[in-house]
């Protein structure tokens, strides 16, 4: 199945000048979202995590039903001040500015296998971040995956796991 005719693009948007790359039309496919959830599973399933997961928001989309398929428990890494109880921060640099990711402090137990997942790849900056934020709580990160990969802005070599992704952009 050619999963790139479920991707809907949406030109100038959240800016002028960005390409938004929207899963909602995927998601809306039944037949095209099991596909997706089949072949993600496939590529998970061999790493033997013991959780997946998610970055906010479109990942919770991504990890959630995976967690579910395999059997395994769900996370969620979320922006600065939407968790609730005490959490670990972990705060990176942007292009022009800094951004910060929270993860609840006794959601990973120290030395867990996880898979961090998210919705796209673009320039790599906040699933390293999250990588960062989940090896500091003790996690042993496995890997990462993602439905969309925009290789030509390189978020590839910023990881420091085995990444995999089902549709890749190169421009």
């Amino acid at each position: 199945m050619d999963l790139k005719q479920h991707i809907r693009h949406v030109p100038d948007f959240p800016k002028p000048g960005i390409l938004f790359y929207d899963i909602s039309t995927l998601l809306a496919h039944a037949e095209a979202w099991q596909h997706t959830v089949d072949v993600l599973t496939d590529m998970i399933a061999p790493l033997e995590p013991d959780l997946l997961v998610g970055i906010e928001s479109r990942g919770f989309l991504v990890a959630a039903p995976l967690a579910l398929r395999l059997g395994k428990g769900f996370v969620m890494v979320r922006k600065k001040g939407k968790l609730p109880g005490k959490t670990i921060r972990h705060t990176y640099d942007l292009e022009y500015g800094t951004d910060t990711v929270e993860v609840q402090a006794d959601a990973i137990a120290r030395g867990q296998k996880v898979i961090v997942l998210d919705d796209l790849l673009a320039t790599g900056g906040t699933l390293a971040a999250a990588v960062a934020l989940l090896r500091s709580v003790g996690a042993d990160v496995k890997g990462a995956a993602c439905i969309i990969e925009l290789t030509f802005l390189g978020g590839r070599k910023r990881l420091d796991v085995p990444f995999s992704s089902l549709i890749a952009y190169d421009s």
